[in-house]
């Protein structure tokens, strides 16, 4: 029997769809409230039946646990749903916005309106949390909106798009597979939004298409997150959260993992062997042969993380770990003390296994490092000192910051996550991401009574000072103009 033929996917197949999708917009199809809860209500159904598939698409695109994947990726998108469903009703409802004396009598309220036809094109790391929760925000909001999952992770992307064709509305909602070829023809298509979620490299890419139409955009990058480390802290309760929060989110390819570790030089020898302790306590003294611990995604980066190990000057400030396994994708948890501050390692994102710590003379010397960098998506302190906390969240900026954990601000939908800088721009998650989908649209009611003649021509001295005085809502003053007292 033969192979059914790929469909092709072209520039007129890119406008088509644009269009067909704009068509359902304008007819109304995705503004209704029971529109936008029956969508909720089937990826809700994704997530309740299908939770072993995504469990095995994510084993075999990244070798991941099946913990990690039922965690991080199907218990977010379920609370996501469960959170829309509740709240989409108020979400929905107007905000009561104050009036003035200067356009006395009226109402004002604030209407969030849906944008339009969105594209949402998402990361490989995380595929199905990274992909669906964008597009529980733009649901929510009431677009009709095209997925483009990570050709880097063809399992989870081949799932995506047979699970959203089979349960969602596709005159409204569509999964578009492919590679380059596809993503810049979809980028040629005007849109109302574009969702990006990856490096700042392709990131510039999305944001010189988007230009072309005046395209909005929100950009989910990354960056180097620092985890700053005091002496004053819980040594053993810090060090296994930096490694849950490094080696236990996807083996370190996670936009918000630790990239680098700023303590004294005097407590860095305590870290680095509660850190070898902790390490080996969880995932045993072969470490590559742990099931606990997700693979590289494929050869391309295997090779970029081994060219961060064997840069000259770095290769010998190995001090745990360093193993690697191309054949299996596989290399084991590595820390390095003290690489060179212009090393690659410390000059890029790393998005691996692989975990620098730079000792100072003292604490404050980490602001300095901090600042001297790029504004990272993430920052993180480990401290019982609150002072130090205080000035942390204050001197560092950067698109979330952890105080004593790694990571958990993601899973707080009471909590914007987003980068700053060239960490991104926009935000997302709870009702931040129905706002990221949204026009906040100004409605002013005014009554047809009471209009005041001095408002139009001719002009006077008296009508002026009446006027300053009424946009100044000052009543004293407009008594005196009325009485002739200014």
């Amino acid at each position: 029997m033969a192979a059914t033929a790929k469909k092709v996917f072209g520039a007129a197949e890119a406008s088509d769809l644009v269009n067909e999708l704009r068509r359902s917009f304008d007819d109304g199809v995705t503004r209704g409230y029971d529109w936008r809860i029956t969508q909720l209500k089937k990826l809700l159904v994704i997530c309740d039946n299908h939770e072993h598939d995504i469990v095995e698409a994510l084993r075999d695109d990244l070798g991941k646990p099946e913990l990690e994947s039922s965690v991080f990726e199907v218990a977010l998108l379920r609370n996501s749903c469960k959170l829309a469903l509740k709240q989409l009703k108020n979400w929905m409802a107007p905000d009561k916005a104050k009036t003035s004396l200067t356009t006395f009598p009226a109402s004002a309220e604030i209407v969030s309106e849906p944008l339009g036809v969105v594209l949402v094109i998402s990361a490989w790391n995380y595929p199905f949390l990274l992909s669906i929760d964008p597009v529980i925000g733009a649901i929510s909001a009431g677009n009709a909106v095209v997925l483009k999952p990570s050709e880097l992770a063809p399992a989870s992307s081949a799932l995506l798009a047979k699970l959203l064709e089979q349960y969602l509305d596709p005159s409204a909602v569509r999964v578009v597979e492919g590679n380059v070829n596809e993503t810049t023809l979809l980028l040629d298509q005007k849109w109302d939004k574009i969702f990006y979620t990856g490096s700042s490299k392709i990131g510039r890419v999305i944001m010189t298409a988007a230009a072309k139409h005046l395209t909005p955009v929100v950009l989910e990058l990354g960056g180097k997150s620092p985890v700053v480390v005091d002496s004053n802290t819980d040594l053993k309760v810090t060090v296994r959260r930096i490694i849950a929060g490094k080696w236990g989110c996807n083996n370190g390819q996670a936009c918000v993992s630790p990239d680098y570790i700023l303590t004294t030089k005097e407590f860095a020898p305590k870290l680095l062997d509660a850190m070898k302790h902790e390490l080996e306590t969880f995932y045993g003294k072969k470490p590559m042969d742990s099931k606990d611990m997700s693979r590289i995604v494929n050869s391309n980066h295997f090779d970029r993380l081994s060219k961060l190990l064997e840069e000259k000057e770095v290769s010998d400030k190995i001090v745990y770990g360093g193993d690697k396994d191309r054949e299996n994708l596989k290399i084991a948890p590595t820390i390095l003390l003290d690489v060179p501050l212009d090393s690659l390692i410390m000059s890029e994102e790393i998005f691996g296994p692989l975990l620098p710590i730079i000792t100072l003379n003292n604490l404050e010397e980490s602001f300095d490092v901090i600042h001297s960098r790029p504004k990272p998506l993430a920052a993180y302190l480990f401290t019982h000192n609150q002072k130090l906390k205080e000035r942390f969240a204050m001197k560092v900026s950067a698109g979330g910051i952890v105080v004593n954990d790694i990571a958990v601000h993601l899973a707080l939908h009471t909590l914007p996550f987003g980068g700053v800088g060239e960490s991104g721009m926009g935000a997302y998650h709870g009702k931040f991401s129905f706002d990221a989908f949204s026009h906040k649209k100004a409605v002013l009611y005014r009554s047809l009574f009471g209009d005041a003649p001095v408002r139009y021509p001719p002009y006077s001295r008296g009508k002026l000072r009446l006027l300053k005085a009424l946009v100044d809502s000052n009543i004293f003053n407009i008594f005196k103009v009325l009485l002739g007292l200014s």
